[in-house]
């Protein structure tokens, strides 16, 4: 069978016009663009990392500046007229992050420079707001025509303060000084688009421009970013049958494969099924179905946020909002879900119009693994380097059903590692079960209602459901007693598969389990 050619893949390439003029494959978004460009004069749009947001920042730097050849054959070709070429400034707020008070105005200085530098435009004052202001008014008149602004990644800046209150209100009032201009600059802006990945709130943010329209949960956006089912099925059939070819699966298969991995995201509701594309990308380039996105970046804002929340690993499973909390500015949030949503942590499952309820969960596989694997060092120690050769083994035991073999892993692990802090409790135990039997793929829920009390846990195979009730500093016979005393399996007698009953004991001193009972 003749093997096609096909386009490169544009892994970790953001310029449009790179991916068109070294032909590679790019999935037309411009009809998003075009309904986007005439909602609004000014636009908000929030999205996850790595999800395509500088690349779409991209696109309508090319489109307003006039480069019609780059579009030709997508969507906005075929509507657009007049083509005008608009002066356009861009900055990209992506390395302004980790940076001290001085160190962020240099860095403002310095963008604002870049883009001075393009329009022949000299000026020395040491204020960016100033400096913006001129900018605006000096492109205005050099070119005649009025100006676009394009911020990506606005709030890079503030994301690793978010949880410290001093340092983000320094840091958000010289980003409020900065965006200050796009106010009283307004007679003589065309548009403005800013991406980043929370919600500031206007009023500490961007001053009195109170008519920026936030398009981040409207459904007819929801694909702008990211790839959806059909885009994959369509544009890039090709490649997944590359990869089925390669991995020696049917194509059905590897749809399937890809689906469980990279998709589930919904920014809204109705919305259809939308990729992680920066991990999409990758796996048809690769031909393998491996953790890409979690790979790029490690969380460290968030993990520090679900710190400040007291959020536990099980109120990661599905949960829910209301709508209103989602408006609510990050720095003033009381409920962190829309957080974890706009990080790409939860998406939208469902919502209820008439209650204005959201359901959130975590998307997909690679979110969810990844997610528990960098909590795992909050109940073993940061300093453990045998997590993932552990949980692997453990992974193996449950797979065989051997019980005995996955707690004498546990337990010899446990006592390997520095101990964290507050283990002294039965419930940090529960969370690290919860943690490591999530990472191996399993079912596993806490605190489940019967008639007659709750089951610490509760963990479902293919085979088999687990009852599993936690002790501490007693025994695992006392803990079985409960069980028989309690009669939770009564719960799930009409599930038509076998119960087993466990009872685990941990020790306070120790910090690991000294005996468990398997019946």
């Amino acid at each position: 069978m003749e093997q096609k050619t096909l386009k490169r893949l544009p892994v970790g390439i953001q310029t449009f016009e790179n991916i068109i003029e070294d032909d590679m494959l790019y999935i037309d978004k411009t009809e998003y663009i075009w309904n986007m460009i005439h909602t609004s004069k000014y636009v908000f749009l929030s999205r996850p990392r790595r999800f395509g947001k500088s690349l779409l920042t991209s696109t309508l730097r090319s489109y307003f500046e006039g480069k019609r050849e780059l579009f030709k054959g997508l969507y906005i070709d075929k509507v657009e007229k007049e083509w005008t070429e608009y002066p356009v400034l861009h900055f990209s707020m992506a390395s302004g992050k980790h940076l001290e008070k001085e160190a962020l105005e240099r860095y403002l200085l310095y963008i604002l420079k870049e883009n001075e530098k393009r329009f022949g435009i000299e000026n020395d004052n040491p204020d960016p707001n100033i400096r913006l202001s001129s900018l605006i008014n000096g492109a205005y008149a050099k070119t005649g025509r009025k100006v676009i602004v394009l911020i990506d990644e606005y709030d890079a800046p503030l994301l690793d303060v978010v949880h410290k209150d001093n340092e983000l209100e320094d840091l958000r009032h010289i980003m409020r000084n900065f965006y200050s201009p796009l106010k009283d600059c307004d007679p003589k802006l065309q548009f403005v688009f800013l991406t980043g990945i929370t919600k500031f709130s206007q009023l500490s943010i961007f001053s009195e421009l109170n008519n920026l329209k936030n398009i981040s949960m409207d459904p007819k956006f929801a694909a702008i970013c990211g790839i959806t089912k059909e885009e994959l099925l369509t544009q890039m059939s090709d490649y997944v049958d590359a990869v089925a070819e390669y991995n020696k699966i049917s194509r059905e298969e590897t749809i399937e494969k890809l689906t469980r991995k990279y998709d589930g995201y919904h920014f809204t509701m109705p919305s259809s099924d939308i990729f992680n594309p920066f991990s999409l990308l990758n796996a048809l380039l690769d031909k393998r179905f491996e953790s890409y996105w979690f790979a790029s970046g490690t969380p460290t804002f968030l993990i520090e946020m679900m710190r400040k929340f007291s959020v536990l690993p099980s109120d990661l499973s599905e949960n829910e909002a209301m709508a209103y909390e989602f408006d609510a500015p990050t720095e003033n949030m009381q409920n962190i879900l829309p957080l974890l949503y706009q990080a790409g942590y939860m998406t939208i499952k469902d919502y209820d119009p008439d209650t204005e309820l959201y359901t959130l969960d975590i998307p997909n596989k690679e979110i969810r693994i990844g997610l528990l694997q960098n909590l795992l060092p909050l109940y073993v120690s940061p300093t453990s380097k045998r997590g993932g050769p552990v949980v692997a083994m453990m992974y193996k035991a449950i797979d065989l059903g051997d019980i005995d073999e996955f707690f004498r892993q546990l337990k010899a692990f446990l006592l390997t590692v520095p101990y964290c802090d507050n283990t002294n409790y039965e419930g940090h135990y529960q969370q690290l079960l919860y943690v490591v039997f999530s990472l191996l793929g399993r079912y596993i829920d806490v605190e489940v209602r019967t008639s007659s009390g709750r089951v610490d846990m509760v963990m479902k195979t293919n085979t088999t459901i687990y009852i599993i009730e936690l002790k501490m500093n007693k025994d695992a016979a006392t803990a079985i007693k409960q069980i028989d005393l309690k009669n939770y399996p009564a719960k799930f007698a009409m599930s038509g598969l076998p119960i087993v009953k466990i009872g685990v004991n941990f020790d306070s001193e120790t910090h690991t389990v000294t005996d468990w009972e398997i019946q």
